[in-house]
């Protein structure tokens, strides 16, 4: 049982600071008009979570604890399903609907894309 924390907390703190990483360097250059990282972000996490969780389910190539340790711990981490509301709401907040619209409607099809994407990766192999 300790284990699996353990796989949790090592995967936690690799995803969140890739994602800290990840999202400064897309920050940098695409600047932060639009949430260009947290959608790259979540799409992302979307489609290796999709990948894993075929190779887990599926696939039987993946053991459970690389699944706690990437899906639970890295992923979770990693991914910003909550920083995407707020800059959603951030976005409304500040008068630009057509950008929050874009947002909501862009992360949600490509996340879901993503997910199936993943599936689709994860069933080739």
């Amino acid at each position: 049982m300790m284990l699996r924390y353990l796989l949790v907390v090592l995967g936690g703190a690799a995803g969140a600071a890739t994602r800290y990483a990840l999202g400064g360097w897309l920050a940098d250059r695409w600047g932060a008009a639009f949430p260009w990282s947290t959608l790259v972000i979540n799409l992302s996490g979307s489609l290796l979570l999709g990948f894993i969780g075929t190779l887990a389910v599926e696939r039987l190539v993946v053991p459970p604890e690389s699944v706690t340790l990437l899906g639970v711990g890295f992923i979770g981490a990693y991914t910003t399903f909550s920083t995407w509301q707020y800059e959603t709401f951030r976005l409304l907040e500040n008068g630009s609907w057509p950008l929050a619209l874009v947002n909501l409607f862009v992360s949600s099809v490509l996340g879901l894309a993503s997910v199936a994407l993943g599936v689709v990766l994860g069933r080739l192999l």
